[in-house]
């Protein structure tokens, strides 16, 4: 009895504090049913990105091939470490078979940033400095890439980039760095609320001649959509201000030529309502977004403003005010997208000042998942993972793949899914889970990142080791080819029979990737009709009354209709198809 009167108490205050809550944020010319989403569907992107283009930086048309320091090293990593694997990598034929990238995964950098503000090396492990580690990587023929985090801090707690974006994109460029991770770690959120707001002032600051070129736009001239609307605030000296465009609620837009082309002051003049964190709002001038933080807290009088410097066109201009974030997920892209074409621009302003080449940068987006990146993915990088971190054991690889299978149709030329770098060769896997692993990575079309110590792929007089089994798997030039097919689509999964999956994918010169694959922890057969490949649109491969059939790993070549095959527990088939 005791307990049910505690609970009824504990449900009578959630729903004064939730009605308190829902009549302040109306009071204040918010639209709370809005904000609720955040709450109901955190991980669904609400913005309409349905015409925003593909994130398009003409690098990672397949997908990357490369080795992170992570897996193996974690914290623990140097220049002399690093510059071992590079070499490594080239000795043992590594770098012949694709694998061009060598990352820095977290714990490069230094706890300070230099005196201008940049990242730096860490003054101790890496004493010689970065971009001297990249020139001397690059005269291997390898690339390098580097690593920061969505928030304050890395997940080591090193600086990251979150605020920075800009500073460290041109710091990367000006290193020559070709690849970035990009975490989650520390990472906060952007906020959806959105104060109300008096009014806009724009002054002319370019031209001295023509400082008194203004202009002040209020709530009576704005044309709203969605929610947004005028409301009345006796707090304010106007007693009017613009509401309801918090968390994807409206937008309000002003179009106006009254004033000359030029760069401008423009100053929001805001209620101030008590909060513990920045509200936000997006500025469209002449469709180029600015963004908008207002700072939390209560000061002594009832208004506060913000300013930023936009430029003007001759002839009519149009300023729209938005806050398009109404969950995680859209904070998420906002966040990611931003440090995506603050990379594009560095290496563009870069290679013009130097005037040499572009080096554009790979950027690998690792927010791990949480916010569904196969939906947005493709408009703000070129990787996304798809789960939290992979481990050296099979649950964890089996966890992700069957998570990562499903996001098949994500995938496309410059766009991958992440399942998460290689364990093959670490922890106690077996030689078929190996195979395996190796296998579903490249059916799934995913970057393939070494995590392993590949300095033990050539013995001391730096050739490659005869016989290592890890080496073998990783160099499988007909796997290979299968993740680096060109048409960029990855495998789907037909079917599951008595505890098998039959993957599939379709490639670009019309051949079909087929992969048996056991999950099952006792030795299974199959007999598989090959015509049943035809029978599927997403594979485009032609009906014949007989195939080609290449196995893979065996690299026997058969002719046939029908693929008959006994599979140990957690292994696989892979198989390259060709009609007659």
């Amino acid at each position: 009895m005791a307990f049910l009167i505690v609970l009824i108490a504990i449900i009578a205050i959630l729903i004064v504090l939730f009605v308190s809550w829902f009549f302040t944020m109306k009071a204040n010319g918010k639209c709370p049913l809005c904000a609720i989403k955040r709450f109901t569907m955190p991980r669904k992107i609400t913005m309409d990105i349905s015409e925003e283009p593909d994130y398009d930086n003409g690098v990672a048309q397949t997908p990357p091939m490369g080795w992170s320091s992570w897996n193996t090293f974690r914290n623990h990593i140097d220049q002399d470490l690093i510059m071992e694997t590079a070499q490594a990598m080239v000795d043992s034929g590594l770098a012949d078979a694709g694998y061009k990238f060598v990352n820095l995964d977290d714990c490069w950098q230094s706890s300070l940033r230099d005196s201008d503000g940049k990242l730096q090396g860490d003054l101790g492990t890496f004493s010689r400095g970065i971009p001297q580690l990249i020139k001397d990587i690059n005269s291997l023929g390898l690339k390098v890439g580097l690593y920061s985090s969505n928030g304050t801090h890395t997940c080591e707690d090193l600086p990251a980039s979150l605020g920075k974006e800009d500073l460290d994109a041109k710091t990367l460029a000006s290193w020559g760095c070709e690849f970035f991770k990009y975490d989650f770690c520390h990472s906060r959120p952007i906020s959806g609320d959105c104060p109300a707001i008096e009014k806009i002032e724009l002054n002319r600051v370019d031209d001295e001649e023509q400082f008194n070129s203004k202009l002040v736009l209020k709530p009576e001239d704005a044309q709203f959509t969605g929610r947004a609307r005028i409301i009345n605030l006796s707090s304010l000296q106007s007693g009017k201000a613009i509401g309801y465009i918090n968390h994807g609620a409206g937008s309000a837009s002003f179009e106006f030529n009254s004033l000359p082309q030029g760069e401008y002051a423009m100053t929001i003049v805001f209620a101030k309502t008590f909060s513990r964190h920045e509200s936000y709002a997006q500025v469209n001038v002449n469709g180029k977004i600015h963004e908008v933080f207002f700072p939390y807290g209560k000061g002594f009088s009832d208004t506060g403003r913000v300013q930023i410097i936009i430029s003007l066109i001759g002839g009519t201009n149009k300023i729209t005010l938005q806050n398009p974030v109404a969950t995680v997920a859209d904070s998420s892209y906002i966040q990611y997208k931003r440090m995506g074409y603050a990379l594009k621009n560095a290496t563009k302003l870069w290679a013009e000042y130097t005037k040499t080449p572009e080096k554009p940068i790979v950027f690998s987006i690792c927010e791990w998942g949480t916010a569904c990146p196969w939906d947005w993915g493709s408009k703000a990088g070129n990787m996304w993972r798809t789960t939290h971190d992979i481990f050296a054991n099979w649950t964890s690889i089996m966890t992700i793949y069957k998570f990562s299978i499903k996001h098949y149709k994500s995938t496309s030329a410059g766009h991958w899914n992440d399942p998460d770098m290689l364990e093959v060769g670490n922890g106690k896997l077996t030689e078929d889970e190996n195979r395996a692993h190796f296998s579903l990575w490249c059916m799934m079309a995913s970057p393939l990142m070494l995590g392993n110590d590949i300095r033990k792929f050539v013995d001391g007089s730096n050739k490659a080791v005869e016989g290592n089994s890890t080496l073998k798997i990783v160099t499988n030039k007909h796997l290979i080819a299968i993740d680096q097919d060109s048409l960029g689509k990855a495998a789907k999964k037909l079917s599951t029979v008595s505890g098998v999956d039959i993957l599939a994918r379709p490639l670009a010169n019309g051949d079909t990737a087929l992969c048996l694959f056991n999950k099952a922890n006792g030795t299974k057969s199959i007999k598989y009709d090959l015509g049943k490949l035809a029978d599927d649109e997403y594979l485009e491969l032609k009906k014949s009354g007989s195939y080609q059939v290449h196995n893979l790993w065996t690299d026997e070549r058969t002719t046939d209709s029908v693929i008959t095959a006994t599979l140990p527990k957690h292994s696989v088939k892979v198989y390259r198809i060709k009609a007659e």
